[in-house]
């Protein structure tokens, strides 16, 4: 018995990787879960080996893949801090994405920018690791000073 990839296989996957990215919020996913769903449009029109079938999936999700983050992303980021409030940051929470050691200060992601950077250096007197929630407690110069959500 011998298995075959069908257009709906790749609809599902494609959906279950886009949705995954909201578990896993790295915005990569999402782009490999559009590159199945068009595998899956193609596949509803013209019939393909599972050959081309990898073939078009790898180069569509790269493609999407590179034009955002090449391309859309770097005009979407707001660089000004024109008018912004640094004590409308307070209480922002993000996520560590570089634990602290007792020799570098950790880096905390926001979802959105904060102050015109979504990345921020950060102390914390808790002991946070990598995945970790935090929101900002007060802001020290360029480095921001966290505590860690319970």
């Amino acid at each position: 018995m011998e298995f075959e990839m069908l257009y709906w296989h790749w609809l599902i996957l494609g959906m279950v990787l886009v949705a995954g990215e909201i578990f896993i919020p790295s915005f990569t996913i999402f782009w490999f879960g559009l590159g199945a769903i068009v595998v899956g449009l193609v596949m509803t029109v013209i019939e393909l080996s599972f050959t081309a079938q990898i073939l078009i999936w790898t180069v569509s999700s790269v493609a999407f893949t590179v034009l955002w983050f090449k391309y859309f992303k770097p005009k979407m980021t707001d660089r000004t801090t024109a008018g912004i409030s640094r004590d409308a940051a307070i209480g922002e929470a993000g996520q560590v994405i570089k634990a602290p050691t007792e020799h570098s200060r950790g880096q905390v992601r926001f979802t959105t920018p904060v102050l015109g950077d979504d990345e921020w250096d950060f102390i914390c007197d808790d002991q946070v690791s990598i995945g970790d929630r935090i929101y900002i407690k007060e802001i020290s110069g360029n480095t921001l000073i966290v505590v860690k959500l319970r």
